[in-house]
């Protein structure tokens, strides 16, 4: 799940991170006032969607004066952003952030990860920060810098030390680079993140270092725990899709393909769209039901795939287990009678019920076409949503 910067800020805040004050605007009116309350001779508004990017895309504004930040306020807000991030539809701004300016001598990228392949949090950080840090690992990876942070000893003085070498930060500046990872380190653990980043980390005219631009991204599966993170969950910025899948416990991510699919399993439903780019086709979902899903759940499966304009086909692969084949054929065949067919939809049922599920399907009367494998089904969808595309 992600957050906005200025909920990010706050979390900052809470571990004693520094960064330069800020208020949240709605309004130009609000902007203007921001701009009197604050301190300083230069100010940032920055629009607040979830993807970076934003500056690029002219999502950074500078404003001196209440009036110019009301001026800038006015061209941000009810604008669409197109960012690498956010895909040709882009995001709308509806809110945003007045930051303090400072002076910025060095722009540094810091950032932690989880490392599955180490079990571990990593830190990633480089000498070059700000809005080319992806140019920067691309042309020239020897500068991206990583340090694995033993889950048993915690992060040591002595790794932040030697990271601070590599990155050219000297003197005041060292202490508060520990104080900042370490804080970072803490409040990763602490609220089950899966990715916290500042870009940049700016050194100062002071000698100090300054959070400027802070993203977080939390384990959904961790939320449970942390009722005061899912609260800060804007389902504005995420696709309708994806927030009604979440609605009824389906595991639903948006594609750029014209397959629709449904599996039961994430390991089979990675396996299903790679089939379908074996044979030329592209998924326009990852979607999986779980191995607990009832009628409901398949129903509303199905008219979450239907709703998208760009299927031109539909992929259901099901390996029955603790979801039977037959309460899985019956949810698609509900599902096909309340919201209609509109193109070819292909079914491969393997499993428990695997046969009662088939001659629900086949008495059905409607047109389903059935596969014997996943490489049958992969080929028969591929085939036919060419054919509609034509």
């Amino acid at each position: 799940m992600k957050i906005h910067e200025h909920q990010a800020r706050d979390l900052l805040t809470q571990y004693n991170i520094k960064h330069p004050d800020c208020e949240l605007v709605f309004s130009p009116g609000e902007a203007a006032r921001a701009v009197r309350e604050l301190t300083g001779d230069l100010f940032v508004i920055k629009a607040q969607i979830h993807a970076g990017g934003r500056g690029k895309a002219g999502g950074v504004k500078f404003a001196r004066t209440p009036k110019e930040a009301s001026l800038a306020a006015k061209e941000l807000i009810g604008k669409t952003l197109v960012t690498p991030q956010t895909g040709p539809k882009g995001k709308l701004v509806r809110r945003l952030l007045v930051s303090e300016g400072c002076e910025i001598d060095k722009e540094f990228y810091l950032s932690m990860v989880m490392d599955s392949d180490n079990a571990q949090v990593s830190i990633i950080a480089c000498a070059e920060g700000g809005m080319e840090i992806e140019d920067v690992a691309a042309s020239e990876p020897d500068k991206i810098l990583r340090v694995g942070i033993d889950p048993g000893a915690g992060l040591r003085d002595f790794q932040v030390r030697n990271l601070a070498a590599q990155m050219g930060i000297q003197g005041s500046a060292v202490k508060d680079l520990i104080k900042i990872t370490k804080g970072l380190y803490m409040l990763f653990i602490d609220k089950d993140c899966s990715m916290v980043e500042i870009n940049p980390l700016a050194l100062t005219g002071e000698g100090r270092l300054l959070a400027i631009d802070i993203k977080m991204e939390f384990d959904p599966n961790a939320l449970y725990r942390h009722p005061e993170l899912k609260a800060l969950r804007d389902t504005d910025e995420e696709d309708p899709k994806e927030v009604e899948a979440t609605a009824y416990d389906l595991n639903y991510i948006s594609l750029s393909g014209n397959i629709g699919c449904m599996v039961n399993g994430a390991g089979l439903a990675m396996a299903t769209m790679d089939t379908i780019h074996h044979y030329g086709g592209i998924p326009a979902n990852f979607l999986d039901v779980g191995g607990g899903a009832n009628k409901d759940m398949i129903v509303e499966a199905f008219r979450i795939i239907t709703s998208d304009p760009n299927v031109k086909g539909i992929f259901v692969n099901i390996f029955g287990g603790i979801l039977q084949c037959d309460v899985l054929a019956q949810g698609i065949v509900d599902a096909v009678e309340e919201a209609g067919l509109r193109c070819p939809l292909v079914v491969r049922l393997e499993g428990t019920n695997a046969d009662k599920g088939s001659d629900i399907l086949s008495l059905s009367g409607l047109e389903i076409i059935t596969a014997g494998s996943m490489a049958d089904g992969a080929q028969k969808i591929v085939a036919l949503a060419a054919q509609q595309e034509v």
